[in-house]
């Protein structure tokens, strides 16, 4: 779980200050060939209006886009919270309005959205108010649906939504799951993104791991020819695991310690335990292969 320095083949490398702290290929060795995608993995914003984080966030995202990604992919927790008690309409707008102006720094790019946890608003006076739930996040992030999938230059990305009960995907997504992969041509590959991780290392330390990681690993071996990459956040803390040769990478998030200074247990200035706040580039090749390297803030 420690910010170690490595390449998949176990390899180390020593970086300067503005480097990713984070390296994994899917292959041993390095790709020669230029990548088809590079995609921003962006998770954790927990946006709010004040602290001044929306300018915090916005300085950070301009270096996001320094790296001139193909599109965007949003881990979720956008907002800040809503979903405890007692959160009222107003405060839950401020914090979709500072979104949104997080949001208009890239307004030219393409962001695929999943759910977090933190999104949706559950105390709500009626259920039939607009507002209420995952309905409205949808709305506000702009996604076609909770859970869907797209196709770009050879890749199939599948976007998950495991807010359900014990985090899970529910029988009717896991359904859905398994038309989409079987509906591939064999070979394609693919990477799947959801809030929480669905195999993670931080899982012990913190908690939050899909709880039906049992079925995806098993429906993911099933269609090993496809499922590349599994990707997500959460935890706030950067593991990656290589299971059934499916990368499973949890990159820290954009927050870090949730904007604060940190706890006693944190490494540094707004770290969360060992992780700085950052975000992450993929690299994603013809043949299957991708690197996820991860940019500290911090």
């Amino acid at each position: 779980m420690k910010r170690r320095k490595f390449l998949a083949s176990g390899a180390t490398m020593a970086i300067g200050a503005s480097a990713p702290i984070f390296s994994a290929k899917a292959a041993n060795e390095k790709n020669t060939k230029a990548p088809v995608l590079t995609v921003a993995h962006i998770t954790d914003v927990h946006i709010r209006p004040e602290d001044n984080i929306p300018i915090r966030a916005i300085d950070w995202l301009k270096l996001v886009k320094d790296h001139n990604p193909d599109f965007y992919l949003n881990g979720g927790d956008s907002i800040h919270d809503a979903s405890y008690a007692k959160v009222t309409r107003e405060r839950t707008l401020e914090q979709w309005e500072a979104w949104d102006q997080f949001r208009a720094e890239i307004q030219e790019a393409r962001v695929y959205s999943c759910i977090g946890n933190h999104d949706p608003w559950w105390d709500v006076p009626s259920q039939d108010d607009e507002m209420y739930g995952k309905p409205y996040v949808v709305k506000r992030l702009e996604m076609p649906a909770p859970y869907y999938s797209f196709d770009e230059k050879g890749w199939h990305f599948i976007i998950l939504d495991g807010n359900h009960e014990g985090i899970s995907l529910g029988e009717e997504q896991m359904s859905w799951l398994e038309d989409d992969l079987a509906a591939l041509a064999p070979n394609t590959p693919t990477l799947v993104m959801s809030h929480f991780p669905i195999t993670s290392i931080t899982n012990a330390l913190v908690g939050g791991q899909h709880s039906d990681h049992k079925e995806l690993k098993k429906l993911f071996y099933t269609h090993k020819d496809k499922v590349r990459v599994c990707l997500s956040g959460h935890q706030h803390l950067l593991d990656r695991a290589w299971y059934n040769d499916v990368h499973y990478f949890c990159n820290g998030s954009l927050s870090g310690f949730w904007w604060g200074d940190g706890d006693e247990h944190s490494a540094g200035k707004q770290y969360y335990l060992e992780t700085a706040p950052g975000f992450a580039i993929l690299e994603l090749f013809a043949d299957g292969s991708v690197e996820n390297k991860y940019f500290p803030m911090i």
